[in-house]
């Protein structure tokens, strides 16, 4: 009996301890998780500009708020954090998609355009005449109509092509009644009508022959094009480039050289829209800018492979590399308003152009010259700083440069060369 109870005493006394280990494990396991978190919160913290590793540290003047090192799970959830590159990312990220509409737009809503200007005066509908009849008997008549060049020219495009805007808006309508009366006189009889009765059968007929042929095919718009895409990329590259650089050094050399390539191909597509429009007339001068600006665009590409390129003492030489490729502008517009002074679009582009680049080179200033932030260090860390200031302005030049590419294809749409 004694030796039973002994037993259960001890079977007891085992169970007491099995709890008291399990409690103590359970204990063991709750700090083991509590630390676990407070040491994930505590690695997860932004931390100041002394605690960075040597490739994060580009400005001095920006005290804290860095993330440095962190997971690409953390890095991308940051973009919904505040940090110092919150600004830096969605300024670029909403500039991106600003481009994205615009692209869509341009090609849904300005794929063609018609010079409404010279059918001001003619019906808005066709009658049911035999347009290839007329354009056959006017192709027969035309050159036998003494002292008209321009019926000449139009006899000439019509074998080709559709005539051109200017063409018709040049004819008089002294010229137009001389066509229709000694070109289709079957179609258009002058005796015994009342001269409102003339007119009216005039612009009747005359609406059948010229209405269809006025619709202009649009310009190529490739080099509009081009420059929208090298906006996109720029923006897109740059905010992944702010974004996700924090995560280690290799992806932060990396995308740094996708980020000057961004801000080149940016600057050499600005000029293919103004280049190719204003001398499309002119081919040599054409592609000698054009070929220029896309070899110095790709130079600069590749001096910015070298790692030298990144360091932070050569920031003014970054920005004045960019800078100088921006001013390498100034001799095609120049050559532009010799060649087209007179005329409005010229100056109107030309002007869109010289605030295209007051932006890119105000924004250029500040990023190399780290103004605001080296006058009061640290108090603009979060918002207002040089590269924040630098990305607005970028977009905004871009921008303007949109607007002066519109009137570049109106203009080549209406007139051609």
């Amino acid at each position: 009996m004694l030796s039973g109870r002994r037993e259960n005493l001890t079977a007891l006394s085992e169970s007491f301890d099995s709890q008291s280990d399990c409690e103590d494990g359970s204990r063991a396991y709750e700090k083991e998780g509590k630390g676990k978190r407070l040491w994930k919160k505590v690695k997860y913290q932004l931390v100041e500009y002394h605690s960075l590793p040597g490739y994060l540290r580009d400005n001095e003047f920006i005290l804290g708020y860095y993330r440095s090192g962190w997971p690409l799970k953390q890095v991308f959830l940051s973009i919904f954090s505040i940090h110092n590159e919150t600004l830096n990312v969605w300024t670029h990220l909403i500039g991106f998609f600003i481009f994205l509409s615009l692209t869509v737009y341009t090609a849904m809503k300005i794929p063609k355009v018609m010079d409404l200007h010279s059918l001001q005066q003619l019906p808005n509908f066709l009658k049911g005449t035999d347009l290839n009849k007329i354009r056959a008997e006017l192709l027969k008549c035309i050159p036998s109509l003494p002292n008209m060049p321009d019926f000449h020219r139009l006899g000439d495009e019509l074998k080709t092509s559709l005539p051109s805007m200017d063409l018709f808006s040049s004819l008089s309508g002294w010229h137009i009644t001389e066509l229709l009366t000694n070109c289709l006189p079957e179609q258009f009889t002058v005796t015994s009508q009342t001269d409102d009765s003339f007119l009216s059968n005039i612009k009747d007929n005359m609406a059948n022959m010229v209405a269809p042929l006025l619709v202009q095919q649009p310009i190529t718009r490739w080099p509009f094009f081009a420059f929208l895409g090298g906006a996109m990329f720029c923006l897109l590259a740059s905010s992944t480039c702010h974004l996700l650089a924090c995560h280690s050094e290799t992806l932060s050399y990396i995308l740094l050289r996708l980020d000057y390539a961004g801000i080149a191909a940016l600057i050499a597509t600005s000029f293919y829209p103004p280049v190719y429009y204003s001398f499309m007339c002119n081919p040599f001068f054409c592609y000698l800018y054009l070929g220029f600006i896309t070899v110095l665009g790709a130079a600069t590409i590749g001096f910015s492979l070298f790692p030298v390129f990144e360091k932070s003492h050569f920031r003014s030489f970054r920005a004045a590399l960019f800078f100088a490729m921006g001013m390498s502008g100034v001799a095609p517009i120049i050559h532009k308003l010799i060649l087209y002074g007179s005329q409005p679009e010229a100056l109107q582009t030309t002007g869109y152009e010289v605030l295209m680049g007051v932006l890119y080179g105000t924004g250029a200033f500040l990023y190399a010259m780290r103004i605001p932030e080296r006058w009061k260090p640290g108090k603009f860390d979060i918002a207002g700083h040089s590269h924040q200031l630098f990305h607005i302005l970028v977009v905004a030049g871009a921008y303007t440069h949109y607007q002066a590419g519109l009137i570049y294809l109106k203009w080549r749409d209406m007139n051609g060369c």
